[in-house]
C-alpha cells in the first residue's frame, strides 16, 4: 500500500515538472513571437522617422506654393524661412526654460523631506 502511494507521488511529481516544463515552452515560445512583432513595429517607426523629413520638406514647400499665388516665389520662401526661424527660436526658449527648472540635478524635496526625518528622529531619541 505504501509503495502504491509512494508511486503515485513520483508520477505526481513526474507530471508536474513535465507540465511545468510545457509551460515554460509555451512562454518562451509566447514571448518569441511577442518579440518578434515588437521588432516589426520598431523596424515600421524607424522606416517612418526616416520620411518624416520629406514629409515636412513637401509640406513646407505647399505652403510656398500656396503663398506664392499671392507674392513672388522669393517673398514666400522668405515668410516661410521667417515662420521657421520664429517657431524655432520659440522651442529654443521653452527648451531653455524648462532646462532651468529642471536644475539643478539634484532632488531638493527628498532632501528636505530627509532632513525633516532626520530632525524627528533626533527629537524623539533625545526626548
Amino acid at each position: 500500500m505504501a509503495e502504491g502511494i509512494v508511486d503515485s507521488a513520483k508520477r505526481v511529481v513526474a507530471h508536474f515538472r513535465s507540465l511545468a516544463e510545457l509551460e515554460k515552452e509555451l512562454a518562451r515560445y509566447e514571448l518569441q513571437q511577442k518579440g518578434a512583432t515588437f521588432a516589426a513595429g520598431a523596424g515600421l517607426v524607424v522606416a517612418a522617422i526616416l520620411f518624416l523629413p520629406f514629409a515636412i520638406g513637401f509640406g513646407l514647400a505647399a505652403i510656398a506654393a500656396a503663398l506664392a499665388l499671392v507674392v513672388d516665389w522669393w517673398l514666400a520662401l522668405v515668410i516661410v524661412f521667417v515662420a521657421l526661424v520664429l517657431l524655432l527660436v520659440l522651442l529654443v526658449m521653452v527648451a531653455r526654460t524648462l532646462f532651468k527648472r529642471a536644475t539643478p540635478m539634484k532632488p531638493e524635496q527628498a532632501i528636505a523631506e530627509f532632513e525633516l526625518t532626520k530632525q524627528a528622529l533626533r527629537s524623539s531619541r533625545a526626548g
